[in-house]
């Protein structure tokens, strides 16, 4: 769904049922989901109907009430049984973006503190679901204006490289990655924004460049592996990404080839930035080597579109995420401030 600036929201709660942009769609096509059930709401996550760590937490806590409100029972016992189940069947749709896992937990936490009967209980849920959207759309904004002001001074009009997509369609709106860029499109400090296409779903190319094109924002978009090139012939002054799960010492896992870029900016001495909502910090976890990392159907290797591009015979191999060691990273940006990988622990909540 758009606004009248052309902003998208990707999720939105209408009618009793949340409406999905389908992600898999575009460009060429924009279409929206209708998802009245939980069941409908994992398959939209698996499939990638709706994706990026802060928009999959927000479809996970609505998937949270769809299934809720379709436990028959009056009784609370029985009631929180079943939302266990509802909550185990979410769980088990992408296991890197922890998002996903903090949402669930949150509205498990809502439902166990809300003293009334189930009719109450589930009204409490979908409130506390509205309420995890809202949040995340001021988060962005929050972080889109923190790493405005994280950016380097000059030159006086910044060209940005991000990788995948962190924008409007990865969250509730506006973005993280995308979110640092609009803001600083808006205070008339970025020149260009290149955008790495983001082999094998291509979401740099599908994603990111669609947005930027709504909104008349400039985009350049580079095969993956031009992002070396691009930066010794001097045209990127700084590198935002987002992250699907960041470690309590800064290792910050994201899109599979993120590691890659982190590595040729460190060598050209470009500042490399992570965007992400305090959410996305898992303080479970001491190092990114303990982030599991999904990997996925080799379908999205071997073809592109109907189109097999590889000979029989071939093995494949498709982690959908890498993780980028906190040494490579400039500062995490976050609705709090920008704070080096060893400082996170200053944002512990």
């Amino acid at each position: 769904m758009t606004s009248p600036t052309n902003q998208v929201y990707p999720i939105v709660w209408q009618d009793d049922r949340v409406m999905l942009v389908d992600q898999t769609q575009l460009p060429n096509k924009y279409a929206v989901v209708e998802i009245k059930c939980c069941e409908d709401m994992a398959t939209a996550i698996t499939t990638m109907i709706v994706r990026g760590a802060p928009a999959i937490g927000v479809a996970a806590a609505y998937g949270m009430y769809l299934g809720a409100r379709d436990i028959e029972t009056e009784d609370s016992e029985t009631f929180f049984q079943e939302l266990e189940k509802v909550a185990q069947l979410l769980r088990q749709t992408r296991p890197t973006a922890v998002n996903l896992f903090w949402a669930i937990a949150r509205i498990l936490k809502a439902a166990s503190e809300t003293i009334g009967s189930v009719a109450e209980i589930k009204e409490a849920l979908l409130e506390t679901a509205k309420a995890i959207q809202l949040e995340d759309l001021q988060t962005c904004h929050a972080i889109g204006d923190r790493g405005l002001e994280a950016l380097p001074a000059n030159p006086d009009k910044l060209c940005l490289l991000t990788y995948c997509n962190a924008g409007a369609l990865a969250t509730a709106g506006y973005g993280t990655a995308l979110g640092v860029v609009r803001s600083t499109w808006r205070a008339g400090r970025l020149a260009r924004v290149y955008a790495c296409e983001t082999r094998p779903r291509l979401q740099g190319a599908k994603l990111t460049s669609w947005e930027c094109v709504q909104e008349g924002i400039p985009v350049t978009l580079i095969t993956d592996n031009m992002a070396a090139h691009c930066m010794n012939r001097g045209l990127i002054d700084a590198v935002v990404v987002g992250a699907d799960r960041i470690a309590a010492n800064g290792d910050t896992a994201n899109k599979i080839g993120t590691y890659s870029v982190a590595l040729v900016a460190k060598a050209h001495k470009i500042p490399f930035f992570v965007a992400a909502p305090l959410s996305t910090i898992d303080f479970e976890l001491a190092t990114g080597m303990e982030i599991p990392i999904e990997e996925r159907h080799p379908s999205e290797i071997y073809q592109v579109g109907e189109t097999v591009i590889c000979p029989p015979g071939v093995e494949f191999y498709n982690p959908a995420f890498d993780v980028t060691p906190a040494e490579l990273i400039a500062g995490i940006i976050t609705e709090k401030g920008v704070v080096p990988p060893d400082s996170l622990h200053k944002l512990q909540f």
